[in-house]
């Protein structure tokens, strides 16, 4: 009897584990011990002490992509620290997009849009804004208006963003000049400055500096965002008005210098100069006219270029700073409301009183 026990004991052991194997198999289980998975947070890194508008809003733009979302931003300039980062901008000395460091202090650095990609036409140096807006810029854009990365309306705006947005933040922090000469006044309620007076005072006891530089990721956040959003809700449906109000400017004046936007006006100066060389539109656009909030209507002269205060053609200067009945005495033209001392709008109660005063002053230059 013990023999036959010795005999079936091993068996009977064997045949135990084998139906425990097929019930864990059916479960769906495992019968070896498992190592815990652990969850490594990413990590973005960037340097201590007193912090700029570049670094701020590079950090920014990374926690708008998937994989950075939840990072933690650890501030440093510890070598040793910043080798267990996920990824570097604006400290460590390194340019190098496949091992996600994007300095731009080291004197080998040069590179702009432009050198990073020839069909770009921006030739101002990068700051670590501008580096992780030319590698990344293009998702988060594509991500923010829920368009495909390659769609025309994302590379617009990614375009636009970058001219009228983060090209200022490079130049600021480069200390590029936006023209030779000394200035006549200082700007000095700018982005960056705003992000400068957020950094502790000097004499500032036990201030938390992260503290701070989160709430000035904050301020560049929406910053940027109300940027995009202005774009893509406000600027790019203008287009059309603007194309349309050029296609048909010879139906309101022969000389097909004077458009016209109908009720209501349209961000246009940008359209107006992209659609004119479009176009080749000659002789160029000299008046807009439009109405404003309260219905009057408004004619206002074309700049030489965007951004700059000097007209193509002002409005006639006896006009300047005057009023209602003196002004139209003076201009022969009834319901004038006033023209700016500076000569680049001016009012009047109706269509044909705008138009009167666009063209007498179109005809002042012969």
């Amino acid at each position: 009897m013990r023999r036959l026990e010795r005999i079936l004991l091993p068996c009977l052991v064997n045949y135990q584990k084998v139906r425990f194997a097929t019930l864990v198999s059916s479960l769906g289980m495992t019968s070896e011990p498992v190592a815990k998975k652990q969850h490594t947070m990413p990590k973005i890194g960037t340097h201590n002490g007193s912090f700029h508008c570049d670094e701020v809003l590079a950090c920014y733009l990374l926690k708008r992509l998937d994989q950075y979302t939840d990072a933690e931003i650890i501030r440093t300039r510890d070598p040793s620290l910043l080798a267990t980062t996920d990824i570097v901008v604006d400290v460590g000395g390194v340019f190098d997009p496949s091992i996600h460091r994007y300095d731009h202090h080291q004197r080998s650095f040069n590179e702009s849009m432009n050198s990073l990609n020839p069909k770009l036409p921006w030739t101002t140096k990068l700051s670590s804004a501008g580096l992780v807006y030319f590698h990344f810029g293009r998702n988060i854009i594509s991500k923010m208006l829920d368009l495909p990365v390659d769609d025309t309306i994302t590379t617009t705006i990614y375009d636009k963003v970058y001219e009228n947005f983060i090209e200022e933040i490079d130049g600021i922090d480069n200390g590029i000049d936006q023209y030779d000469g000394e200035p006549r006044y200082r700007v000095s309620t700018n982005l960056s400055s705003r992000v400068a007076g957020l950094n502790p005072k000097w004499n500032e006891k036990n201030a938390d500096e992260m503290v701070q530089f989160k709430k000035a990721m904050q301020m560049v956040g929406a910053e940027f965002t109300d940027r995009v959003e202005y774009y893509k809700l406000t600027w790019l449906p203008a287009r059309q008005v603007v194309e349309k109000a050029i296609k048909g400017r010879h139906e309101i004046d022969a000389s097909g210098q004077i458009i016209c936007f109908g009720d209501g006006g349209a961000p246009w100066k940008d359209h107006l100069f992209t659609i004119e060389k479009e176009l080749d539109i000659s002789p160029p656009i000299t008046y807009v006219l439009y109405t404003d909030q309260n219905g009057q209507w408004r004619v206002q002269c074309v700049p030489v270029s965007l951004g700059s205060f000097e007209n193509r053609l002002s409005l006639k200067e006896d006009w300047r700073g005057l009023r209602d009945e003196e002004l139209s005495t003076k201009s022969g033209i009834a319901g004038c409301v006033f023209v700016h001392a500076g000569g680049f709008i001016g009012g009047n109660k109706t269509y044909e009183g705008a138009l009167e005063m666009a063209r007498a002053s179109l005809n002042s230059k012969s």
